[in-house]
């Protein structure tokens, strides 16, 4: 929350919105209103003017009271919102050098009323960035209607195909591992096409017959016949290792000398990322163990990756393998809060139907643990911790993993040698430190993130490269601060 005392050192940006309504709730309120519930959540401060030099100034409302009584009777009005999201805490009257202004607190919507949109018109559906209020792209308002659906995206039965999309391989690959995962399981008697009905690949339409669901054709389809439904769909691995060239491996959906589909990719790639990792001797049962967290971490991120994103989306499904951290990014947005997924017991998959057959062949957690489980890895080998970041525009989700000591340099996973990248997740972190400090020095802020100063400052000027953050006076007077 914002320190109200310090008001005057605060800027607008993406969290933050201030107008003076001297005039009344100002009309472009719903727009804000609209663009905070849709993106990250937000501040409106009403009564408050932005100066010549972008600080705040409080100025006193005559009525803050009527104004609330106005704000309550139109977010509930549904000719004017199509949902409230807010709760009676989130709005109220603050003293701010002994003027009255009026703060609401616009959380971030929960999937489910997603979109929020205004005017009673789905087409105004806003969202917010770095620059203010923008309108929705027709795509971005579909995205949010797909993800609002109480059925998982991969249920939808494809009447349009048969049972010729799915290759056959692939299926005779996936009941062997799950023989092994689950012996003597009920299903393992059923032919091919009775046996893909129970596990959701295949659906009955609505001409009685049995046809591929988006589930069964992610999974086990063959890339052209998964590209008639998904247009964009395009599954990327790529080892980049050579600052020469743009990738020593690679692996693409579209190459044609393989499947192309979700399950196949799935072991293409996980082979690939633990090449380099480094075994422990471990014994267990008279039995060598070369199983580690890190492995299993690492076969979650993936899962997670491919069964939280939206294939309807653009750009495709990218994962990079760098001498020194592996990104993955997928299409779509978290469907639930960052932090709630970080602390676990909290699952909601974008496609639910193929986690259940990750689920089968023991791979992916259910019980929202995955993340958890991800972060322990990582927390454990003593690395900076993973980065979850969401972009917009178009609307991906960004994990990245970085085999760095906190506060060293060193690579502990050796591929190769090389400088170490910014980590995404101080920086991440250095930005929520901006909404509840809006200036502050480095060294402050390396107290906060727990490393020196130099290293902060790598942070930081990265961040204002980004154009994120703004630096102001220098060498010990210089301070920091989210850009306006």
């Amino acid at each position: 929350m914002i320190d109200f005392s310090k008001i005057e050192q605060y800027r607008e940006n993406n969290r933050i919105e201030a107008k003076k309504a001297l005039g009344g709730l100002p009309k472009s309120i719903w727009e804000t209103y609209s663009a905070f519930a849709n993106t990250h959540g937000g501040i409106i401060l009403l009564g408050v003017e932005e100066l010549a030099d972008k600080s705040f100034r409080a100025v006193d409302l005559p009525d803050p009271e009527k104004l609330i009584k106005e704000f309550w009777d139109i977010v509930n009005n549904p000719n004017k919102t199509s949902v409230n999201v807010l709760s009676s805490k989130d709005v109220f009257v603050q003293e701010v050098d002994g003027n009255h202004i009026v703060v609401i607190n616009v959380p971030r919507a929960e999937r489910s009323y997603k979109p929020v949109y205004v005017y009673g018109n789905p087409l105004c559906t806003y969202r917010r960035n770095g620059e203010g209020d923008y309108r929705c792209t027709k795509e971005e308002y579909q995205a949010m209607v797909r993800d609002a659906s109480v059925k998982t995206q991969d249920m939808l039965v494809l009447d349009e195909m048969d049972m010729s999309v799915f290759n056959r391989e692939s299926i005779r690959s996936y009941r062997q591992r799950m023989r092994l995962s689950r012996p003597g399981h009920i299903w393992e008697a059923l032919e091919d096409e009775d046996f893909l009905l129970k596990l959701g690949a295949v659906g009955i339409g609505s001409d009685g017959k049995k046809h591929p669901t988006s589930a069964g054709l992610l999974m086990f389809g063959n890339e052209y016949d998964i590209v008639r439904e998904f247009n964009a769909y395009f599954l990327d691995y790529q080892e980049q290792y050579d600052a020469d060239t743009r990738w020593t491996d690679r692996i693409i959906s579209s190459s044609g000398d393989w499947s192309g589909n979700v399950y196949d990719f799935y072991f293409r790639v996980y082979n690939k990322l633990i090449q380099d990792i480094k075994v422990p001797f471990k014994m267990e049962g008279g039995t060598r163990v070369d199983d580690t967290n890190v492995h299993k971490a690492l076969r979650e991120a993936l899962a997670n990756c491919l069964v939280h994103a939206d294939y309807y989306g653009r750009q495709g499904l990218v994962i990079i393998k760098k001498r020194d951290a592996i990104t993955m990014a997928n299409p779509g947005g978290f469907r639930i809060e960052v932090d709630a997924a970080k602390s676990g017991g909290v699952s909601d998959p974008r496609n639910g139907t193929m986690l259940k057959m990750f689920n089968l062949i023991d791979i992916g957690e259910r019980s929202g643990s995955g993340i958890p489980l991800i972060f322990g890895a990582w927390r454990e080998q003593g690395w900076a911790m993973p980065a979850v970041t969401e972009q917009l525009e178009p609307e991906r989700t960004i994990l990245t993993l970085t085999f760095e000591k906190i506060g060293d340099k060193k690579s502990v996973i050796k591929i190769g040698d090389k400088k170490s990248a910014i980590n995404a997740k101080m920086k991440e972190t250095i930005i929520a430190y901006f909404t509840d400090n809006p200036e502050a020095k480095a060294s402050s802020i390396a107290e906060y993130i727990g490393l020196k100063p130099s290293r902060t400052r790598d942070y930081l000027n990265e961040l204002i490269a980004e154009g994120i953050v703004v630096a102001e006076g220098s060498n010990r007077n210089r301070t920091y601060r989210l850009k306006a």
